[in-house]
């Protein structure tokens, strides 16, 4: 579905690369009173209308229900407007129905990733990513955030590139000259803050020795 709020925060050139919310389970967690009430009305309104009072007016009783339904469609939308993006250049939190709440971490000022995923979280693809920035801001925690994996894997990707300059406008027949060996200790750097693993260190090392 096109969000056209975020579509106006990206830049010339900017482009989404993963959108994602927090874990269904706290969504769940959020409306499941909300469900057990609904449940419990239909079964009281039902029983009150079948053993008590059989005629129509009981059944007005069944309107409460949308007390607990808009209470569950409220949390619903809440959910769902609480999004985390990567694009080729930032990461973004937004927040917020009718007031929006936008928080940025340039990529290029991201200086470490720290993922934290229990062993439930990896069954049911969960966890919480802590960005550590050269801004002002320092940490960013998000909590609970689905896909985590994929997140953090799709940001230090896009810092990659933009370190290599791989998404900077080029002229026509004009390559520029790559500092490899400067690269490879950049991303030397990264795997010994945790922020890449033995295996994406390698296969980014031999990617760029393969372009000397």
């Amino acid at each position: 579905m096109s969000d056209a709020y975020l579509n106006n925060l990206l830049g010339e050139r900017e482009k989404i690369l993963l959108i994602t919310h927090q874990h269904w389970f706290l969504l769940f967690r959020a409306i499941l009173f909300e469900i057990l009430l609904i449940i419990a009305t239909i079964v009281a309104v039902t029983l009150v209308w079948m053993f008590w009072m059989p005629d129509p007016v009981s059944a007005l009783g069944y309107l409460l229900i949308l007390i607990p339904l808009a209470s569950l469609i409220r949390d619903s939308i809440v959910w769902y407007n609480h999004k985390y993006v990567v694009t080729n250049r930032r990461v973004i939190q937004i927040f917020g129905v009718f007031n929006k709440n936008v928080t940025d971490s340039s990529l290029e000022k991201v200086n470490d990733v720290k993922m934290d995923q229990s062993a439930l979280g990896r069954i049911f693809n969960f966890g919480h990513i802590e960005i550590l920035t050269a801004s002002e801001l320092g940490i960013n925690r998000f909590t609970y955030i689905g896909k985590p994996v994929e997140f953090k894997t799709a940001m230090l990707d896009a810092k990659f590139k933009l370190e290599q300059g791989e998404l900077q406008p080029r002229s026509a027949g004009v390559h520029p000259v790559m500092d490899v060996p400067h690269l490879i200790e950049q991303l030397d750097e990264l795997r010994k803050r945790g922020a890449l693993t033995e295996a994406e260190f390698q296969e980014k090392k031999a990617r760029l020795l393969s372009r000397i």
